[in-house]
């Protein structure tokens, strides 16, 4: 072998451990950079510590901001009811209160070049001819809903029209029924939506559709049994992927773990875990009650490019609210900003002077 063919097999050698260092840095630049948090949610031991990267925190910073509240409406005064027409859901409040209230929801819902009148008729804001008027009248009743019936889930720190849409006249975080056969019947038969890339799922193999069965249906979410064999649950491992996608979903919109709300030493029992398990346990439901008694009955309400693919309207789960946060908003308390929001406004005239 010449000289020069030694040269150039080492030129080659040294080239290619560059190139492959060159792929490893790549490689390791994807993945998280320490240094990490963690915070202890549970005795020694147990394993239930909740791991945060501060610089995604960081980043979702902003999109986790509460939006600045207009000061408090006048209570005293006529009732919007009695001078303006037509208004079916918010009359109990002054003319000041609603009209803060009515800006405070064009900045919170509309389309910023349409304002007031993504909902309203230019020549007669008291018709009821665009169906965004009507579905955002029961959106308010759905709101005094929440935040006054449940408070197990949503506690003191209530919700707003902006907990949801964050400036957007359709929220983000939404969800329709899946074609549990995108492609077809074929020879596996029925896969129950199956090892489809749902990302709804994280893009895993468990059903693309795990909230038609919990929030909207009410098909049982335990998959343990409580009692020894052969009596107590007796959920199937098709089943049980139904619920492991709820799972999945439901840690993914909170930006946690399961040790958020279970104490691995015992998924079955109640015994030892967080208050957060309660909370979830209520906001199933909650999600449950606002998808059967609000959205659905709005499907002729909706334009057909408004449905989903199956024709069903948008429905809420856990991200709808949560959208990678613990808590909505990071905790913001939006609704003590606005009472008139909580079932009945609790504003007096005394707290406007005072402010």
């Amino acid at each position: 072998m010449n000289h020069s063919m030694t040269s150039g097999m080492h030129a080659f050698r040294k080239g290619f451990q560059g190139l492959l260092l060159l792929v490893v840095a790549l490689l390791l630049s994807a993945c998280e950079r320490p240094p990490m948090e963690s915070v202890q949610r549970g005795y020694r031991g147990t394993g239930m510590v909740q791991i945060y990267n501060p610089t995604t925190l960081e980043e979702n910073a902003e999109k986790h901001a509460a939006p600045f509240a207009l000061p408090a409406g006048d209570p005293s005064g006529p009732k919007a009811s009695s001078v303006y027409k037509n208004v079916k859901v918010l009359g109990d409040l002054s003319v000041g209160q609603f009209t803060r209230l009515m800006v405070s929801m064009s900045s919170w819902v509309a389309p910023p070049e349409q304002g007031c009148l993504y909902c309203h008729n230019p020549a007669n804001f008291a018709e009821d001819s665009k169906y965004t008027k009507v579905v955002a009248r029961r959106m308010v009743e759905m709101t005094r809903h929440i935040n006054k019936e449940w408070q197990p889930h949503v506690s003191a720190t209530g919700v707003t029209c902006y907990t949801c849409h964050r400036g957007q006249p359709v929220p983000k975080e939404i969800w329709f029924k899946a074609n549990h056969q995108p492609y077809g019947s074929n020879f596996m038969g029925d896969k129950a939506g199956q090892n489809e890339p749902s990302k709804v799922v994280n893009l895993s193999s468990l059903p693309n559709d795990p909230f038609t069965p919990f929030l909207l249906g009410a098909q049982n979410i335990r998959v343990g049994a409580t009692t020894a064999l052969p009596a107590g649950n007796n959920q199937s491992i098709k089943q049980a992927e139904w619920t492991y996608g709820l799972m999945t979903h439901m840690s993914t919109s909170l930006g946690v773990n399961c040790t958020y709300c279970h104490n691995t030493q015992s998924f079955v029992s109640w015994k030892g875990n967080p208050p957060q398990r309660a909370t979830a346990w209520y906001g199933i439901r909650m999600a449950r009650d606002l998808n059967k008694d609000y959205m659905e009955p709005l499907t002729d309400t909706f334009p057909a490019h408004r449905k989903g693919e199956l024709g069903d309207v948008a429905k809420v789960n856990c991200a709808t609210c949560h959208q990678g946060a613990y808590k909505p908003l990071n905790g913001a308390k939006m609704a003590k900003d606005f009472p008139e929001l909580g079932g009945q406004s609790e504003v007096t005239a005394t707290t406007v002077a005072t402010k």
